[in-house]
């Protein structure tokens, strides 16, 4: 662990953002930057109360529908610095209504425009308001949660219309944005992360076909993220990368 931790201090993380922070993925993440961070402050948005607490995280609650509620998270996670690394943890794949389509007869309005308001729009209006605010001064990050399934080339099985389109369109908008943030931030790196099939209420519907031993828990998916995360430079801007570090086609 110990090892870990001087590993970690050596990415000169000061300043962290994770919104989304009381999801699976979300609240792994911010558990692991606490711990390897000590020093870190780390800024967590959410609409709900933390479960757990720790000296270092700072917690306020995000209304995601309220562009004004963004912008104001923006500013308070970079009230005393600039943001060293933001990490994006929101989205959806179903809820109590709404399940992924098998064929085109599922297909509905409703569906698409519920599932890129959450997937597509959101963290594009986060990066709007995140993205600007990141350290400017040395390697910052903006990363944020996408999926394999947004891979026009890697799909081969069809279905899940509007996740897939989500997700596609997501790439697009993190190849975008890294593209103009290039241009005022030569050291800044916009990512997007597949967590791998995280055991979480997104894929509980579907891990009874997950292959063994590809069922993470999110503890796993965060630390591998974090690893993937610590390696990236700002050539690698524009991409998405899988929890291993594999590169993920558009």
């Amino acid at each position: 662990m110990e090892q870990n931790i001087n590993r970690y201090k050596s990415m000169a993380l000061q300043n962290i953002a994770v919104i989304g922070s009381s999801g699976a993925i979300g609240s792994a993440l911010k558990q692991q930057l606490a711990t390897m961070l000590p020093d870190a402050t780390i800024y967590t948005f959410s609409r709900s109360d933390p479960t757990e607490y720790s000296e270092n995280i700072i917690h306020t609650k995000i209304e995601y529908e309220n562009e004004i509620s963004i912008e104001s998270a923006a500013m308070k996670a970079s009230e005393r610095s600039p943001l060293d690394m933001v990490i994006v943890a929101t989205g959806i794949l179903h809820d109590e209504v709404l399940m992924p389509e098998k064929s085109m007869k599922d297909l509905s309005a409703e569906k698409f425009i519920h599932l890129f308001s959450v997937n597509c729009v959101l963290p594009a209006i986060i990066a709007k308001h995140f993205i600007p605010r990141l350290n400017k001064k040395k390697r910052s990050v903006f990363a944020t949660l996408s999926a394999r399934v947004g891979s026009i080339s890697d799909n081969e099985m069809g279905g899940w219309y509007s996740y897939r389109a989500s997700k596609s369109a997501l790439n697009m908008i993190i190849k975008n944005v890294a593209i103009e943030t290039a241009r005022k931030n030569e050291q800044a790196i916009v990512v997007g992360l597949h967590p791998g099939t995280v055991a979480s209420y997104l894929s509980e519907p579907f891990q009874s076909n997950v292959p063994k031993g590809k069922l993470f828990t999110p503890e796993f998916s965060a630390k591998k993220l974090i690893e993937v995360l610590e390696k990236l430079t700002p050539g690698n801007s524009g991409k998405c990368f899988a929890w291993d570090g594999e590169e993920i086609e558009p």
